[in-house]
């Protein structure tokens, strides 16, 4: 198929095409309605007009029979009918008189005219007759129409005085053309039509105008989204449009770019969660299997079952984070509060890095402060002291100082956990609670870890009605303290 009629079959099923569309049904509506308003009133002015130009004349031409009538002795004579003819002639009226039985008396041609009927003369009688008539001259064409009831003088024939006289009623018809009307109303419609179809295409073109910037923008914005689905995020929509259009595209643009920046982190994710994953497994499998083939001796054996126990406790508190990562984001994770000793549970946590602390020849100190009792969730608090002292270990200084403090301030218990070493820098500091966020990514050392250890542990603390605050200078130390109440139970935040 063409690209222009694949464009065009395109355009149609834009949601901007169906709004143009119906816009131009309704201003081709409004035009409609409003032409049938105005011919409507237009004529029905112009021919009020005319029926009262033809009453005019029709009351004058009465004016002018009765005097004519008085001054011929009350006499239809030549001179009444040359009046009716001038009359008819110049205004171009149909004229006729009867009298008070219906019976014509003048008329263009009194053979052929009918006489006036009873319920005719009855509708005279009480007041004149002014309006549009198809009912007395011509069954096939409206007339306008003026009809009235007027007296003659006539002489009485049964009084025996001279000169005198009976008033005798008569009646007027008078007919006119509707030809100027139905003139006037086509013209007024076919000018109206010019006009209408005039707006109508303005219309069509300054709306098109309008709506084919945003149909093409809404086919640009589909065929990049469509690229996105098959994550190729190499372009981004243009945000050169006005109003609600240009946020759309921004916020598309954002959503692209972390989805982007998410697909990065996932490899990274995946890659540093198989890491982590396959070493504790391998030490476990290589001590198990030592022991069973008899390569270890029985006199070693309890040494490298505890090797063995460490190396299952971190696989489990990795494989925790991860599930409790996901038990996070769907608001499932409910804490186990029971009251623990806090400075055992950290005894017990560095413990586990036994081998990488004589390895790095590090100093340990605080460990022998008093006991720290609070209400906790023990599984999840030691995974905050696992990611914290893991990550102290990780990135402190050859030889240098891990040191712990424990303390109590009214009903908040605080966990400070300090490494000497590089230490952070600001920027560092306000991302370092970051999903996925490694800190020391930039500068290589962190080659496994799934950048998670953090951001379980500040939403782990927080569940715990407290917060982590962590102090850094750089080039000297990095200290996390982990700050939460006696009893999160009660609600109390610090």
């Amino acid at each position: 198929m063409p690209e222009n009629k694949l464009k065009a079959l395109y355009n149609k099923k834009s949601s901007y095409y169906n709004v143009f569309r119906n816009s131009m049904i309704i201003v081709l509506s409004l035009l409609i309605i409003m032409g049938v308003i105005m011919v409507s009133i237009c004529s029905n002015v112009y021919k009020k007009e005319k029926l009262r130009s033809l009453k005019e004349t029709g009351e004058l031409f009465v004016t002018c029979l009765k005097d004519d009538y008085d001054n011929a002795n009350r006499r239809i004579t030549s001179s009444t009918q040359q009046l009716h003819r001038r009359f008819r002639d110049e205004y171009d009226l149909r004229i006729y008189i009867y009298d008070a039985e219906g019976m014509i008396i003048l008329s263009d041609n009194p053979g052929s005219a009918e006489n006036l009927s009873q319920s005719r003369r009855k509708q005279l009688d009480s007041g004149d007759f002014l309006d549009i008539d198809v009912s007395s001259y011509s069954n096939s064409e409206p007339v306008m129409l003026y009809g009235t009831q007027f007296t003659l003088k006539q002489t009485d024939v049964n009084s025996t005085t001279i000169n005198s006289y009976v008033p005798a009623k008569a009646y007027a018809m008078i007919y006119g053309s509707t030809s100027d009307i139905n003139s006037f109303t086509l013209r007024i419609t076919l000018f109206y039509a010019l006009f209408s179809l005039c707006a109508f295409i303005a219309a069509n073109v300054l709306l098109y105008r309008r709506v084919r910037t945003d149909m093409n923008y809404e086919e640009e914005l589909v065929r990049i989204c469509e690229q996105y689905s098959k994550s190729n995020f190499t372009e981004k929509l243009s945000t050169d449009m006005p109003g609600s259009l240009k946020d759309l595209a921004t916020y598309i643009n954002v959503i692209a770019s972390n989805v982007e920046s998410s697909d990065d982190t996932s490899k990274t994710f995946i890659a540093n969660v198989s890491h982590e994953l396959r070493t504790p497994m391998t030490t476990i499998g290589g001590f198990v299997d030592g022991i069973l083939d008899g390569t270890i001796k029985k006199s070693q054996q309890n040494e490298y079952l505890i090797l063995v126990s460490k190396e299952i406790k971190r696989l489990r508190i990795l494989i925790s984070s991860m599930l409790n990562m996901t038990r996070f984001e769907s608001g499932t994770l409910s804490p186990n509060f029971r009251e623990t000793n806090l400075t055992d549970l950290v005894i017990q946590t560095v413990l586990m890095f036994e081998k990488k602390i004589e390895a790095k020849e590090l100093e340990v100190e605080g460990l022998d402060s008093d006991k720290l009792v609070a209400t906790v969730d023990a599984d999840l608090m030691q995974q905050v002291i696992y990611n914290l002292v893991e990550n102290a270990v990780k990135f402190i200084n050859k030889g240098g100082t891990l040191s712990f403090r424990f303390e109590e301030e009214d009903y908040t218990r605080i966990i400070a956990i300090r490494n000497t070493g590089e230490g952070l820098q600001s920027n560092e500091i306000q991302q370092v609670f970051d999903r996925f966020y490694k800190t020391d990514s930039s500068r290589g050392k962190d080659t496994t870890g799934l950048g998670l250890g953090l951001s379980i542990s500040r939403k782990i603390v927080h569940l715990h009605n407290g917060h982590i605050v962590v102090k850094s200078v750089y080039g000297e130390y990095t200290e996390f303290q982990i700050r939460i109440p006696d009893d999160p139970r009660l609600n109390i935040k610090v």
